[in-house]
């Protein structure tokens, strides 16, 4: 019933992946770079199964699929991983709820719920009015900058406190990727926010950071909504995803025009 996804799989381009592919957009960065990866669909194409090596996976399931059948997938799909090393499962609530289940009675590992997230695609961007400054790509000359605006991420969305000094070359390699872009006002970068990947039909937006004291000004709206009109220009569509659990950061988003397309629940193996 399973056979390997391939790059480039014609999967992602049937009706019912394409229906939530936006939802679903890592498994399309996935499936480009298998090196390392375990990645399956079932013959019909209605279950795509990704993983980076050492990272959770992504589940999709397509709705018509029928309960007694998700079932007979799950279980297959546990047991043809059960040697590899599966950190959490990503995807509809519902169905990594059920896949954790399967997985955790197999392998005797809990599970847990990390984080609620919601997708969200922007189809026509409203551009705030009145904010100070301009769009820029980044460049090496922002690199220290980039760098402390990266610890203050991982100590904001994750709750972890790292030197600035350990991001130099996440931010280097952000900055050499071409997707990373600050918000300028005068002579420094106040906010950042990276476009990771674009896929065939959508560009995903992430790492969107501004420090405690550039906040309230309207700086990362700005930024964003300037982001997603250059990825319009693509003819892509902008997405992202955002803990359900920053009411402040979602607000922004749809006030942008970013609309939501579906919840996500990540759910991790192991002792929380």
């Amino acid at each position: 019933m399973l056979e390997k996804l391939v790059p480039h799989d014609t999967v992602f381009a049937q009706g019912p992946f394409m229906s939530h592919e936006a939802r679903y957009n890592l498994i399309h960065l996935i499936g480009e770079r298998q090196e390392g990866a375990t990645c399956f669909k079932t013959v019909d194409g209605r279950m795509i199964y990704a993983q980076s090596h050492g990272h959770p996976a992504w589940l999709w399931l397509s709705d018509d699929v029928r309960s007694e059948e998700r079932c007979m997938i799950m279980k297959e799909l546990a047991h043809r991983i059960q040697r590899t090393v599966l950190p959490g499962i990503t995807g509809d609530p519902k169905t990594v709820k059920m896949f954790a289940e399967i997985y955790s009675e197999a392998s005797g590992l809990p599970y847990h719920t990390r984080m609620m997230m919601e997708a969200y695609v922007c189809p026509e961007v409203n551009r705030p009015v009145g904010v100070q400054g301009s769009l820029r790509l980044a460049s090496r000359q922002d690199i220290e900058v980039i760098a402390a605006f990266l610890a203050g991420f991982s100590e904001g969305a994750y709750g972890v406190v790292v030197d600035p000094a350990s991001q130099v070359p996440a931010a280097e390699q952000m900055v050499e990727a071409g997707g990373l872009y600050v918000w300028m006002v005068p002579g420094k970068p106040v906010s950042m926010a990276n476009i990771a990947h674009r896929s065939p039909r959508h560009a995903r937006i992430n790492a969107v950071y501004t420090p405690p004291e550039e906040r309230h000004k309207g700086f990362a709206s700005a930024l964003v909504a300037e982001m997603c009109a250059v990825v319009m220009r693509e003819n892509l569509e902008p997405m992202l995803y955002e803990d359900l659990m920053n009411p402040a950061s979602n607000k922004v988003y749809k006030n942008i025009g970013f609309v939501e397309c579906g919840t996500i629940a990540a759910i991790g193996f192991g002792q929380s």
